[in-house]
This record gives C-alpha cells, structure tokens and sequence, in this order.
C-alpha cells in the first residue's frame, strides 16, 4: 500500500449496515509511501495508524465522505 499526502484512506466496514471510514492522509511516515500515516478525519481529530487489509488508498482529492 503506498501514499501520498492528501490521498484519502478508505476503511471499509467489517459488519453489515457498518458504513465505510474515510480519512485524509496527511504526513506519510514510512519509507517510499508505505505506512504508517498520519491522518485526519472530517471532524478534525488526527492519529497514526497502520491501515489493515479491509483499507484501500484512493488518490483523488476529493471531500471526506
């Protein structure tokens, strides 16, 4: 999984009727694109995390939803 500041982490929902996470990826922390990263959901609150299987990176820059 590789990244780029201002990618977008989508976290899909493991349960059904769970909806999808999606956050801003704001500093990448890891060699060449790789994680860990430094997000940034819609509400402002920023972690670090290392995102599972159930994520995926989308380059577009579009609204966090």
């Amino acid at each position: 999984m590789h990244a780029s500041k201002g990618d977008r982490l989508v976290m899909h929902g493991r349960v059904v009727g769970e909806h999808d996470r999606v956050v801003e990826i704001v500093e990448v922390l890891g060699p060449d694109g790789t994680p860990p990263f430094k997000v940034r959901a819609a509400n402002g609150h920023e972690s670090i995390m290392s995102p599972g299987p159930d994520s995926q990176v989308r380059h577009d820059k579009g609204d966090l939803t």
